[in-house]
């Protein structure tokens, strides 16, 4: 073990003044948070009408984040809540473009969940959900080589601004690198430019093929060092290319939230533990690597078991599979590699 004479007793004493454990990180709240909902109710009073509507947007307010946490293979195993659990489930709600009379009410709603409780929810239902926002990617529409009409204006629209992994389609700055570009063959190298612009560390080709009278949409997920992922989804022709776009469009954001879901999912009622050497160079790198532990959402506990020059062994009890551990430490520039059934844990910094 190498040895790190300027600051090996500070952090000895760090080590055994900091007491080395984590609680489950809180979930984005932005995620639990389901944003203008269309209700209306006709009641005998205007208080009745009021929350007749409320009512009535809850269990669509529910679906609707329900299907945002979940992949879509897990949709038909939607829990059917009655109106007492969802009112349990709720932080309360928020109204704008009120309109009511003496027995109608009329307003677009948002509805705020309690992280805690969907979480409760899900786990006893053993159904695998994601928690957190993906990092921000790179969309690169094609048509089928790079475009930046129709097909681009479409992935672009506002609504798909709240998805679960937020995206920036690249546009005219970008095609300098990017004409040329050839769906099959393409590599992080061939992005890599247009993603940097945005500060992403992801890439999605998106490309859009009409061919007897249907719309294919295929999608390559590209990554630094991570391995290549493709998927495609059949879209029916409406009337023209042009009309089918958004539809197309839909359902191409769709699959690359569950392309995501698929890495990110975690079933937190699988648990397992493992023993990892943490590699420590300086303080700096043993702080950023309890940052990263104690930010992800599917660790659990983790406890220091022993300590040398340059070296820690800790138990880290995480929910999930090793993969989603080894992706999220990843994502906070922490690598957790297993050689030889060796756990070691290293901070870039």
């Amino acid at each position: 073990m190498r040895l790190i004479p300027v600051f090996l007793s500070v952090f000895a004493l760090a080590l055994i003044l900091s007491p080395f454990t984590v609680q489950p990180a809180r979930a984005q709240a932005g995620i639990y948070t389901v944003s203008g909902l269309h209700v209306e109710a006709t009641a005998a009073s205007p208080a009745e009408a009021l929350n007749a509507a409320i009512a009535q947007g809850r269990p669509r307010a529910w679906q609707i984040l329900y299907r945002r946490l979940t992949r879509q293979a897990d949709w038909a195993r939607e829990p059917q809540l009655d109106a007492p659990t969802l009112l349990r489930l709720s932080r309360g709600f928020t109204i704008a473009n009120e309109r009511r009379s003496t027995t109608r009410y009329v307003a677009d709603v948002t509805y705020n969940f309690n992280p805690d409780a969907v979480a409760r929810i899900l786990q006893a239902a053993n159904i695998s959900f994601s928690q957190t926002v993906a990092r921000r990617i790179l969309l690169v529409p094609m048509a089928p080589g790079f475009v930046t009409g129709p097909w681009a204006q479409a992935l672009a629209v506002p609504e798909f601004r709240g998805s679960l992994v937020p995206f920036e389609v690249a546009g005219q700055a970008d095609a300098a690198s990017l004409n040329g570009l050839d769906f099959d063959k393409a590599s992080w190298g061939d992005v890599s430019a247009a993603a940097a612009r945005i500060g992403a560390s992801e890439a999605a080709l998106v490309q859009s093929v009409y061919a007897n009278g249907k719309v294919t949409v295929n999608i390559r997920r590209l990554g630094l060092g991570q391995p290549t992922v493709k998927s495609s989804v059949d879209v029916p022709l409406q009337q023209t290319l042009g009309t089918t776009y958004p539809s197309a469009a839909n359902a191409a954001v769709a699959a690359i939230e569950d392309l995501w879901k698929s890495r990110t999912a975690v079933n937190f009622n699988a648990r397992a533990t493992i023993i990892a050497d943490v590699v420590i160079g300086s303080l700096a790198q043993w702080g950023a690597t309890q940052s990263a532990l104690e930010g992800l959402d599917n660790v659990t506990a983790t406890q220091l078991v022993a300590m040398d020059m340059g070296l820690a062994r800790v138990s880290i009890t995480y929910s999930g599979s090793a993969e989603q551990l080894r992706d999220g430490l990843a994502a906070k520039g922490i690598a957790l590699a297993n050689r030889a059934g060796r756990w070691t844990i290293t901070a870039s910094r």
